[in-house]
């Protein structure tokens, strides 16, 4: 099947995962230049009000980056909406984000034909991130244009599915847009993603130690200096299991080998700075991929490495493909 048109012009088969707190438009715009799609929650913008200031600023950019640089057009952007019940916001977000025609709208957290129908109104694409076969089923049912799977490894909440299993499932039955999400953070796992029958590679933790992250120098040298040993998977800080570093639980004052666990009813995803957002700000999410992160760069820089890491990874491949 072919690509709905704002996928298909994507350059660098990359989409940059919304990172909760830390995207922000500074960090989309350069993804979005840099070829590959930029997204944000709709959430880290607050109070409500500044997410149409920030969808101005992106959209402003990257159309001044498009006149200046006919040759090479900037990437399409993504919203990220959390449907959850708890998202007191979802409406008003949603509103705003009509007004700006956004090019692709992820959902995450449940699937709802109403967004769905929403967004294709104003002509935007759905791309909804699930953990298993079972929800993938349920989130095309509902309308969403493509899927995200999520697989083990992945930063934030993340599943434990096998991305090869996962994938593998999907593809029996649908052959629409689909990302993969789960230790990516080089261009080896982006060739590896659409070689197992993807069409993108979804990446997060990678961005998260860039200089136009918003996220502490801390949290960014964190990065750089941890591996996959250094990630642990629990419910505890928002009653969905996800990935997050050893570290930033031990500096928090918990043993991170001796979590207790959340349920989902401790969820808690709406406008306000409760106790959850504070959860997010103190323990730091991130996916298994992050070996591969050596140090803060710009993200146009990464996305450089990549390219060059993809390209090198493709030659390899042909290079030992046995002769047919």
């Amino acid at each position: 099947m072919a690509l709905p048109a704002a996928l298909a012009r994507v350059p660098f088969p990359v989409i940059g995962a919304p990172l909760f707190i830390v995207s922000n438009p500074k960090l989309v715009i350069a993804q979005c230049m840099a070829g590959i799609v930029g997204s944000m929650p709709a959430l880290n913008a607050r109070p409500a009000a500044q997410l149409d200031e920030w969808l101005a600023e992106i959209t402003e950019a990257l159309a001044a980056w498009d006149r200046s640089h006919p040759e090479q057009p900037s990437a399409p952007f993504a919203i990220n909406q959390i449907v959850h019940k708890t998202n007191d916001r979802l409406e008003q977000d949603m509103a705003v984000c009509a007004r700006y025609r956004v090019p692709i709208v992820i959902t995450s957290l449940g699937a709802r034909s109403d967004i769905n129908e929403a967004v294709h109104a104003w002509g935007g694409v759905v791309m909804h991130d699930i953990i298993n076969n079972a929800f993938a089923h349920k989130a095309i049912e509902k309308g969403a244009d493509g899927l995200i799977a999520v697989a083990a490894g992945a930063g934030g909440h993340a599943g434990v599915k096998s991305p090869f299993a996962l994938l593998q499932e999907i593809r029996q039955w649908f052959s629409g847009p689909l990302a993969l999400s789960g230790a990516m953070a080089s261009g080896d796992a982006v060739l590896a993603a659409l070689a197992a029958g993807a069409d993108f590679a979804y990446m997060g933790s990678a961005f998260i130690a860039t200089d136009e992250a918003r996220a502490s120098d801390a949290y960014k040298q964190c990065i750089v200096d941890s591996n996959s040993d250094d990630i642990v998977y629990t419910s505890l800080f928002t009653g969905v299991h996800g990935n997050y570093l050893k570290p930033s639980i031990r500096a928090a004052g918990l043993d991170p080998d001796q979590l207790p666990e959340s349920n989902a009813s401790a969820m808690s995803f709406g406008g306000g700075e409760g106790s959850k957002a504070k959860a997010w700000k103190d323990v730091w999410g991130c996916g298994q991929g992050i070996g591969a992160v050596d140090a803060v760069v710009p993200a146009a820089a990464l996305v450089a490495r990549l390219k060059r890491e993809y390209a090198a990874a493709l030659q390899r491949v042909v290079a030992r493909s046995p002769r047919m």
